[in-house]
């Protein structure tokens, strides 16, 4: 009884602070769910092209987000102390870190696009795949923008105000998606060429809201002294690369094994890549959800660190694990009884149905090692512990992962299956790592 009265409070501070960040991340599984499908029913070679595209991209995006990451442990322990003017000075340092670490990105992309013909991807393909990888280049500098924003604004307990800014952004996107790609209220048919130009108009609209939001809402006027005062220095910045550094590394490897079995299924066939889109736009439901738990976990823990209180941040981390393990099997669940009408969702290919189906089973038996791993993902964030989590997601995602997809896939001759079993090797060993490194963190503090 005392355990259920000592992490109880712990379930609903989580759950009131990570409603809006999981309603935030729903909206954007949402939005991959409805572009897939539009996309799907447009063609299955759109389909094909976007899943390469949307898993090359993947790892740059969720770098740039991992290294956004590292101002929440900075920002939140400002402001669990209550101290207005650090928080200010610190969201600056962030916006100025995130713009150049997300530039290095955006050359890369650069270069990667001059070289996609040499990718071993279906040549049919790749006039699709162009036009569609400009669009979202085009919109990273606006991603950049949207990471910064909603770190300081859930950094401060305001989770609410990015699932707006989400909301209304995904909207737009639904709406430009069905006027550009089928060719509707006047506009010429554009295929995947019109998804992406939708997704960049919509990155553009939410940078705009948050800029005026944070500009012009009272809860958040407290900061702008800060802000304005502060001239960022060097050893300001170089204090976010090194705590979000090894968050980008930990969150690009993560989304590198997804992007590199994307690149192997393409090496077996256009079925196999489109049905691995599906898999990864379903299981990305899943994993978003746990995440918003998790973050909202983060950000109390990195409150409790900057008052020093390690008995809470422990408990916190607990009672976040427990709402994910939850959450998982229910998820698993509806998945399980709905596959079929999930598959029926995404394409009328019988061949790509069948195919996804048959993928469900890898992604399934990765469910409960995703939610451990993101969970104490999250707390080592908390705690501003990051150093290690980028060799963690070496190790796991890179030495591990790829090689057994890679080994089951070709040399075993498993195809698309075999590919897909790197995947729950993979993120089990984070799990198991992540938390063995954070129960030795929480135990050191509370000796």
């Amino acid at each position: 009884m005392n355990a259920i009265e000592r992490y109880s409070k712990h379930y609903s501070t989580i759950i009131r602070l990570g409603t809006p960040i999981v309603l935030g991340q729903l909206g954007n599984v949402i939005l991959g769910f409805i572009d897939t499908i539009m996309v799907g029913q447009y063609s299955g070679a759109a389909l094909s092209a976007a899943g390469f595209v949307n898993n090359i991209f993947n790892l740059g995006i969720f770098a740039m987000l991992g290294f956004s990451y590292g101002a929440t442990p900075i920002i939140g322990a400002f402001y669990g102390r209550k101290e207005d003017d650090n928080v200010g000075h610190s969201f600056r340092d962030s916006v100025w870190a995130n713009i150049i670490f997300g530039t290095i990105i955006i050359m890369a992309y650069s270069l990667l696009y001059i070289n996609i013909g040499n990718l071993n991807q279906p040549e049919e393909l790749l006039p699709l795949m162009r036009p569609y990888f400009l669009t979202l280049l085009a919109s990273l500098p606006f991603v950049i923008l949207l990471n910064s924003f909603k770190q300081f604004t859930d950094s401060v307990a305001a989770t609410k105000t990015a699932m707006w800014v989400i909301i209304v952004g995904n909207v737009t996107n639904i709406v430009l998606n069905y006027m550009l790609i089928f060719g509707t209220c006047g506009f010429s048919e554009m295929g995947l060429t019109g998804a992406g130009i939708a997704t960049m108009l919509s990155r553009v609209l939410m940078a705009v809201l948050f800029v005026l939001i944070i500009a012009k809402q009272r809860r958040f006027s407290n900061y702008k002294t800060g802000f304005k005062a502060h001239r960022s220095k060097r050893k300001d910045v170089t204090k976010m690369f090194k705590v979000g550094t090894p968050l980008a590394v930990q969150m690009g490897m993560e989304t590198a094994s997804f992007s590199l079995a994307s690149l192997l299924m393409g090496w077996i066939g256009a079925v196999e890549l489109a049905a691995f889109q599906v898999m990864c736009t379903t299981g990305s439901l899943c994993f978003l959800v746990y995440y918003g738990i998790a973050a909202a976990a983060c950000i109390r823990i990195s409150h409790y660190r900057g008052r020093g209180e390690w008995e809470q941040v422990k408990e916190t981390a607990t009672a976040s694990l427990h709402i994910i393990l939850f959450v998982a099997t229910i998820l698993s669940a509806g998945i399980i009884i709905f596959k079929c009408q999930l598959a029926a969702i995404f394409t009328s290919d019988t061949n790509i149905q069948n195919m996804f189906i048959a993928l469900l089973i890898p992604m399934l038996a990765y469910q409960v090692s995703d939610g451990i791993q993101i969970n104490y993902a999250n707390a080592l964030r908390g705690i501003a512990v990051t150093k290690p989590m980028s060799i963690y997601a070496i190790i796991s995602y890179i030495l591990l992962a790829l090689p057994v997809s890679y080994i089951l896939g070709f040399i075993f001759e498993m195809g698309g299956i075999g590919v897909a079993y790197g995947l729950p090797v993979g993120l089990t060993s984070a799990a198991i790592l992540y938390f063995m490194r954070f129960r030795k963190e929480i135990n050191h503090k509370t000796k």
